[in-house]
Order: structure tokens, then C-alpha cells, then sequence
């Protein structure tokens, strides 16, 4: 029974991932992958907040569902490599340690708020 939770969770991640990345990336005039930025970051935060305060099912369907659907570490790496490969490494350098810092710190803001909400 936990599979459906983790199944209904990303179904509800992957069409919000497409929908929030085409969103952030039409009000970006840039090479910078803004969309897959902003939800690996928001996926971040959510998965620190649920990892510290929800149950066991709660964290099935949304941890590994809705966050394994929303977040992208692969479409991060196509585009770190796309852009370092269309001469702008500077941006690929930018993608990959703004990633990890803010994903990183995201992950403990949420866990921290999740804590205190407890």
C-alpha cells in the first residue's frame, strides 16, 4: 500500500516540476536554468519540513512522492553540461555551487522550521 502513496505523491510532482519550471524560466531572459533552480531549492525546503515533522505515510506521499517528482537532479545535470558546453561555464559554475549551497540550506531551514512547528 505505501507504492500507491508514493505513486499518487508524484503524480502531483512531476506535472508541478513542467509547470513551475516553464513558469520561472518565461520571466527569465537568461541562459541561467532558473525553473530547475527554483524547484531542486523549493523541493529542498519542503523535504526538510516534512523529513522533521511528518508520519511515516505523510512523509511516503510527500518526501519520496511529490518531492521525488518535483525535483530534478538530472535535468540539473543536462543543464549544468549544456551550458558549460555552450562556452558558458561561468553559469554552469554559478548552476552547480548555487545548487548545493541553497538546496543545502534550504533543507536545513526547512527541518529547522519543521522542528520548531512540532
Amino acid at each position: 500500500m505505501n507504492w500507491l502513496l508514493v505513486i499518487a505523491g508524484a503524480m502531483a510532482g512531476a506535472p508541478l516540476r513542467y509547470l513551475t519550471d516553464r513558469a520561472v524560466q518565461s520571466r527569465h531572459d537568461s541562459v541561467f536554468p532558473w525553473g530547475t533552480f527554483v524547484v531542486n531549492v523549493v523541493g529542498c525546503l519542503i523535504l526538510g519540513v516534512i523529513t522533521a515533522m511528518a508520519p511515516e505515510k505523510l512523509r511516503l506521499l510527500l518526501g519520496t512522492g511529490l518531492c521525488g517528482g518535483l525535483t530534478t537532479y538530472s535535468t540539473f545535470s543536462y543543464e549544468t553540461l549544456r551550458l558549460a558546453q555552450d562556452g558558458a561555464r561561468g553559469y554552469a559554475a554559478a548552476n552547480v555551487l548555487a545548487s548545493v549551497v541553497c538546496g543545502l540550506g534550504a533543507a536545513y531551514a526547512g527541518a529547522a522550521l519543521g522542528q520548531a512547528l512540532r
